[in-house]
């Protein structure tokens, strides 16, 4: 197949978009594949939609190969499939909503899983039905908060979701399995790294979850490793307790530290004017922080809670997120503190001497929950609950009980990893598939039920695979690029070959059109820049800018019947016969497909 640049729906821009904050971004908008239609909204020209479709392909066949079969739901379903599971308001704003003109309540899907389930359950109902995986890839719909970095994290997106259907545990895992294999050859096959990690099921709830991370400067989320190679997101990790603490402890204390409303601030007091019996110095690490947080829940009702967390630490907000979830998460803004007027900015803690200490039980009625990184019977410095106040030797468990304890701090490289194995070390990475096992949850929800073969009726088992399709494409586009433009790998291009006319004659034109049409010939998908009046130039920049790996050049080497063969990847120019050049392009593109990726 052939497509020429002089009747192709497609414009470069010599100049990157300004809200474009990565590589992908700038680039697939530069080289004419995508244009942005809202924030974190694109539409698809001519060029990405071969890309997309390329991507697409590569999935499809190793989900055939894994034996599932593919069908496709509509985007647009009614509110109440999701009201029967629940996830309704699990999904809280997340959610796009909207009614028809009959009042009808419906949303804009942002996973399937309610869909298939009662697809299955509509058409199948023995044990000899199973097992049964199926599979589609559709175009999802999140109202992100912060839409950003293009494709990376939009508010549509395509995704490959898939279900797998069994009798019993035994069935799941072997489904579960096979799905995950499929995934790493998906991902080698697009030529991704990737590291597979324990992960929070979140609102998809199930008994396992792993997610497959593409380590990334770029990437949104951090993963840890541990020496033995268990790695986790750090939704996951698991704290050991810590404590530094006085030897011997006294009796708990108000001290003035004026002017001390921050930890640096607290250290530097405690340091001039509050020796140790120890005889070293205070760090954040002595101190407990009060974060003072708003919780909305799903039924709209607003929390402030407050957590400790020790000084030397933040709270991360993914940590955060996953556990306060379906609640959703911020910082106490002004008006919860005049709601709450007991909590003195800057000098927040579980313990005051006059015993209005925080704590669901106490008459102030905020829950105060300790990260699970803080000890039982740790000593610290914290917040006297009055202005200018601190109180030392607030002891865990002897002077304040916590409601609760949470995973929320900060992980940081050293960290103990949760296997015991050795200090972990942490990356940046995204996120680019996701396995799960439900097990009976959406099942039972939806009254999925078959007879086993003792004609009793049993509840089907599922999982749940997804993998982000156009998230994956701007991997693949982020880690194949350079200071001129795209570079993309043969297996995704959305040509096999990129032939440019540069002479000013008829001769460089005509052995375009040979060369283009030898390739076709050959089953290549070939795009010619055969422009007229347009410079080499500007042709060589628009040919490195769209990222084709093999080109073609028909100019001043015509005249003695040559072109030259480029690889845009390894930037070599070789001159060749017309006659031979698809023969060798073919060749040497053979040879490149046969390395490992």
């Amino acid at each position: 197949m052939i497509e020429r640049l002089s009747s192709y729906f497609v414009r470069t821009l010599r100049e990157d978009p300004v809200d474009a904050e990565v590589a992908s971004h700038k680039l697939l908008v530069r080289a004419g594949y995508i244009r942005r239609q809202a924030p974190g909204v694109f539409a698809w020209l001519p060029l990405g939609l071969r890309l997309r479709r390329r991507v697409e392909e590569i999935i499809r066949e190793e989900m055939r190969a894994a034996g599932a079969q593919e069908m496709l739901f509509p985007a647009l379903l009614p509110a109440e499939v999701y009201e029967r599971t629940g996830r309704l308001g699990d999904f809280g704003d997340g959610m796009f909503r909207l009614k028809d003109r009959r009042e009808t309540e419906m949303v804009l899907a942002p996973t399937h899983e309610e869909a298939f389930t009662l697809a299955v359950k509509e058409m199948y109902s023995s044990y000899k039905d199973l097992p049964l995986t199926l599979f589609q890839i559709q175009d999802k719909y999140r109202d992100e908060a912060r839409p950003r970095a293009g494709l990376l994290r939009g508010r549509e997106f395509t995704m490959k979701d898939a279900y797998s259907f069994d009798i019993d545990d035994a069935g799941l895992s072997t489904s579960y399995d096979a799905q995950r294999a499929a995934y790493e050859r998906i991902f080698s096959r697009l030529g991704l790294d990737y590291v597979i990690v324990a992960a929070d099921a979140g609102a998809m709830g199930g008994s396992k979850s792993e997610e497959f991370l593409h380590p990334t400067p770029v990437g949104e989320d951090t993963f840890f490793v541990g020496p033995s190679g268990f790695a986790g997101n750090v939704e996951t990790y698991i704290s050991t307790p810590r404590a530094l603490t006085d030897e011997n402890p006294g009796a708990a204390s108000l001290i003035e530290t004026p002017d001390a409303s921050t930890i640096d601030s607290l250290v530097a007091h405690l340091n001039a004017s509050e020796a140790r019996d120890d005889g070293r110095e205070w760090t954040a690490a002595d101190t407990l922080k009060s974060v003072v947080l708003a919780l909305t829940h799903p039924d709209g009702t607003r929390e402030v809670v407050v957590v400790g967390v020790p000084g030397d630490r933040e709270a991360d907000p993914k940590r955060l997120e996953t556990a306060f979830q379906p609640a959703e998460v911020e910082p106490a803004r002004d008006d919860d503190f005049k709601t709450h007027p007991g909590l003195v900015r800057g000098y927040i803690g579980p313990w005051a001497e006059s015993g209005q200490v925080l704590g669901s039980e106490s008459t102030t009625g905020i829950r105060y929950l300790l990260d699970a990184s803080v000890a039982e019977a740790s000593s610290w410095v914290t917040g006297g609950n009055a202005a200018g106040m601190h109180a030392r030797s607030v002891v865990v468990g002897r002077d304040f009980v916590a409601d609760g304890r949470v995973e929320v701090a900060e992980v940081k490289d050293g960290d103990p990893s949760p296997d015991g194995s050795g200090p972990i070390r942490t990356e940046r990475g995204t996120e680019i598939g996701h396995v799960f096992q439900l097990g009976r949850k959406y099942a039972q929800a939806l009254g999925l039920q078959v007879l086993d073969e003792q004609g009793k009726l049993v509840t089907v088992t599922m999982g749940s695979y997804g993998i982000g399709v156009t998230r994956n494409l701007a991997l693949v586009a982020e880690g194949n690029h350079d200071e001129r433009g795209l570079c993309w790998p043969e297996q995704v291009a959305p040509f096999d070959a990129y032939v440019v006319a540069t002479g000013k004659g008829a001769d460089a034109f005509e052995a375009a059109e040979t060369v283009a049409e030898a390739l076709s010939n050959q089953g290549l998908d070939v795009l010619v820049d055969d422009r007229p009046k347009v410079s080499p130039g500007v042709k060589f920049g628009d040919a490195e800018l769209i990222g084709v790996p093999w080109i073609v050049i028909a100019g001043r080497g015509v005249a003695d019947g040559q072109v030259e063969v480029w690889s845009r990847r390894a930037g070599e120019k070789t001159p060749v016969l017309i006659a031979d050049a698809a023969d060798e392009l073919i060749r040497r593109r053979r040879e490149v497909m046969a390395e490992p990726v």
